[in-house]
């Protein structure tokens, strides 16, 4: 199997595979919107998936704070984290079932020197703000974006930005920080202004939710997960999308659609 193709994260200079590894299924499995329940992998399920990721091309981890014991799983559990480009989040903390949200500068500082001991770094590749879907209220009211920058300036991390919720939000990100989270697949193409946006000024875009948190798939009731592949990958200026996959059969199917519908740079 050819293994994935590589893009540039906008100019940050950081290369991403085009599928990212979604991680919220190794920490957490409650308050989830997938079809269909699971079970949380044991270890060594972990790593057999780490190891496929890497086997097919994968490169790039998403997780957060808010997905359960997923930082601290992936680094107990990957084999060299310095071999991985890591995204994490700040901003939402998920305890006893529930989320609650807090953008302050104070706990973005702790946010991330508590992910950077559990992931076992010494600098995060990206960190994006969590919205709680208020965008413009974090952007101009919370401490979070400022201290993200000012925790680049020291070295502790290499690129920020926001997993957005509106496109308000998400053309101040793409204009003013080095990467964001959109939203786009064949029933939600809200995002599309922010993408179009951030290619024009090569700002890196990552998707979520392109395969509608697995209602794209045809026994969910969906188009098929190659047409959803196709529509988000046709479009300019994606550098990446996440998929939250545990199964690896699923997971090689993904690739090889990808590896069969996505341009190729």
């Amino acid at each position: 199997m050819a293994t994935l193709a590589k893009r540039q994260m906008g100019s940050t200079g950081i290369e991403v595979s085009v599928l990212g590894l979604g991680t919220v299924k190794l920490g957490r499995d409650q308050e989830v919107k997938y079809p269909t329940g699971f079970t949380i992998p044991n270890d060594n399920e972990v790593r057999d998936l780490l190891a496929l990721s890497q086997e097919l091309g994968i490169n790039f981890i998403d997780t957060a704070p808010a997905y359960g014991n997923s930082e601290e799983r992936l680094g107990q559990l990957m084999t060299n984290p310095n071999d991985w480009v890591i995204m994490t989040k700040v901003g939402e903390i998920f305890e006893n079932g529930k989320s609650s949200f807090d953008f302050s500068a104070e706990h973005t500082r702790m946010s991330v020197e508590r992910s950077l001991k559990r992931l076992k770094r010494d600098s995060l590749d990206m960190v994006l703000v969590h919205s709680n879907g208020d965008d413009m209220h974090i952007i101009n009211n919370e401490g979070a974006l400022e201290e993200l920058e000012r925790l680049k300036q020291k070295g502790l991390i290499q690129s920020y930005g926001m997993s957005t919720k509106t496109v308000e939000g998400g053309m101040w990100i793409v204009e003013n920080t080095d990467v964001v989270m959109a939203t786009l697949n064949l029933s939600d193409d809200h995002d599309l202004p922010v993408i179009k946006r951030a290619h024009e000024l090569n700002t890196g875009v990552i998707i979520k939710k392109g395969l509608q948190s697995g209602h794209a798939d045809k026994s969910a009731g969906g188009s098929g997960v190659d047409e959803a592949f196709k529509y988000v990958f046709s479009h300019d200026g994606v550098s990446s999308m996440i998929v939250g996959t545990i199964n690896q059969i699923h997971l090689k199917q993904n690739v090889e659609v990808v590896n069969r519908v996505c341009r190729q740079d």
